[in-house]
């Protein structure tokens, strides 16, 4: 997939309120541990994450990815009224139906001709919708579109801690432990066609690739949560890899010319063998995991719209969002800075 029309107005974010620290999620399954006589500290100590965020109780999806589309738009000056289609692409959902992009839009106050839809592809669920945006405005059916999700990791982290307490064996620990690794936030992407004012970071192209046989490796339910996490790393690394190769070959990039990257936030582990796997220097790469854990489809664009607020990027940088979800689906974009 190649793009000449599709810029980057605008990433905007939602933080949740609540610090929760890897230690007290561990303190509240401590007599697992004690039966399995693990010392506390694993969680932080395999995964890198020191804290992660929660959203208050009873707090609405639809309002966390309103504020953070509220302030993309203030941002890049363009009015609600001016977006062609609005997606929504979070995991969490506030109903099967309708799509929880309808009460996203109400909230901003779109216009009637504006598209309004759901998207769902796990962790790559807002990257997908920044494909789907800027098909339509490289085909010139719209001038401008948002992506925006929130998820909400306390629900189901509830939901384990009561689990894992409840069959407190090494075959449920594993299969577990993933989801304690989870945050909650709320991120927006703005595209345009340029239309609105002197233009962001352009979308060059992207690459998609799928190792379906692995479906069944990591699944979200309503209440519960089973990740094989090894088999996702070694599955997850060698689609990856094959993405990459891909994703330079269509691009017509060297792995040296990428100046930047921002990867799906997972852990310490995974970045380590996915960057390794691609040849890229950990310098090149800004991480959030550390402090705000797995968000899931936020997690991407937040950790690149914090990596922008604070510089990270320069003019004329070849950045790749890299980014991969269960299915196993792999998704690659690069823009030029």
């Amino acid at each position: 997939m190649r793009y000449s029309k599709v810029f980057l107005d605008a990433m905007a974010y939602e933080l949740a309120p609540n610090v929760v620290t890897s230690g007290e999620l561990e303190r509240r399954v401590e007599p697992v541990y004690q039966a399995l006589r693990f010392p506390l500290g694993q969680l932080e100590a395999l995964t890198g994450i020191r804290e992660r965020r929660w959203w208050d109780v009873g707090f609405r999806l639809s309002e966390g990815a309103a504020r953070a589309g509220r302030k993309a738009l203030e941002q890049a000056g363009v009015p609600a009224a001016s977006v062609g289609a609005l997606v929504y692409a979070g995991v969490c959902r506030e109903s099967s139906e309708p799509a929880t992009a309808c009460a996203v839009a109400a909230r901003l106050g779109v216009a009637r001709d504006c598209s309004v839809y759901d998207i769902s592809n796990a962790c790559l669920g807002v990257l997908s919708g920044i494909v789907d945006i800027a098909n339509r405005i490289e085909l010139g059916h719209i001038k401008a579109g948002l992506v925006v999700s929130c998820e909400s990791a306390r629900e189901i982290n509830e939901s384990m801690i009561a689990s894992m307490l409840n069959t407190p064996t090494m075959e449920h620990f594993k299969l577990s432990i993933a989801t304690l690794t989870g945050g909650s936030g709320a991120a927006a992407v703005l595209l345009s066609d340029g239309s609105f004012g002197p233009g962001g970071p352009r979308l060059c192209g992207a690459a998609a690739q799928a190792a379906v046989e692995h479906w069944d490796l990591c699944r979200w339910q309503r209440d519960d949560m089973r990740t094989d996490a090894p088999a996702v790393l070694k599955h997850g690394v060698e689609l990856a890899r094959g993405t990459w190769r891909r994703f330079l070959d269509d691009l017509g990039w060297s792995a040296q010319e990428v100046d930047k990257t921002i990867c799906h936030q997972v852990g310490g582990p995974h970045r380590a063998a996915v960057l390794n796997a691609f040849g890229v220097p950990e310098e090149r790469d800004f991480t959030t995991y550390e402090y705000l854990g797995n968000m899931g489809t936020v997690s991407l664009p937040l950790t690149a719209a914090l990596a922008h607020e604070r510089g990270f990027f320069q003019d004329g940088d070849k950045v790749g969002f890299l980014g991969i979800g269960s299915g196993l689906n792999c998704l690659m974009l690069g823009w030029q800075w």
